[in-house]
């Protein structure tokens, strides 16, 4: 099992948001996901965003903090990144 967090870094709603993905598969994303409370409408293809509130329950939860560049790298290599084309419909 391998699920990723980056930094906190995405300023919306109030707060600071980072990224949760899976190396892995969607499925152990979405399980990893259900047990940590993050809320279904948090996902995005490929990811859910966190706030930074929940960094620390994801660390304890078992996620790895990993720098930007390093998730989208691992997240690529996995075959489960959705581009930026493909999240807005075009190919």
């Amino acid at each position: 099992m391998t699920v990723l967090i980056d930094p906190p870094l995405w300023p919306n709603h109030g707060t600071v948001w980072g990224h949760l993905v899976s190396d892995e598969s969607l499925a152990e994303l979405h399980a990893f996901a259900r047990e940590a409370g993050i809320p279904e409408r948090g996902f995005d293809r490929d990811h859910y965003d966190y706030p930074v509130e929940r960094q620390e329950q994801l660390l304890a939860q078992g996620a790895m903090l990993v720098s930007t560049r390093e998730l989208v790298r691992r997240l690529r290599a996995s075959g489960l990144r959705v581009t930026a084309a493909a999240r807005h419909g075009r190919s």
